[in-house]
């Protein structure tokens, strides 16, 4: 793959590595592994269910903080070019 192009996936808006991203792709891998590994194991075995949780609740934070700072992060800024230009 373009290293360009991953790098992309993971920085913000001013080009620096945005880290509630990489902390939410890391969350949301070690959830999968962990989930495909629990089903080929036995029920005693298994990671309990609120460490299950908090993993599947950091990745949906990170991931979902990182997307609401673009979206309402560029409201802001288009709020305060207008006023600069007035």
């Amino acid at each position: 793959m373009n290293k360009n192009f991953i790098t992309s996936l993971f920085s913000d808006e001013n080009g620096v590595i945005s880290m509630k991203r990489l902390c939410g792709l890391l969350c949301t891998i070690a959830l999968c592994i962990t989930m495909y590994q629990n089903s080929f194991t036995a029920e005693n075995i298994a990671p309990s269910t609120p460490l299950v949780q908090a993993v599947a609740l950091l990745a949906f934070g990170c991931l979902g903080l990182s997307t609401a700072d673009k979206i309402f992060g560029k409201k802001k800024e288009d709020e305060k070019k207008d006023e600069t230009a007035e």
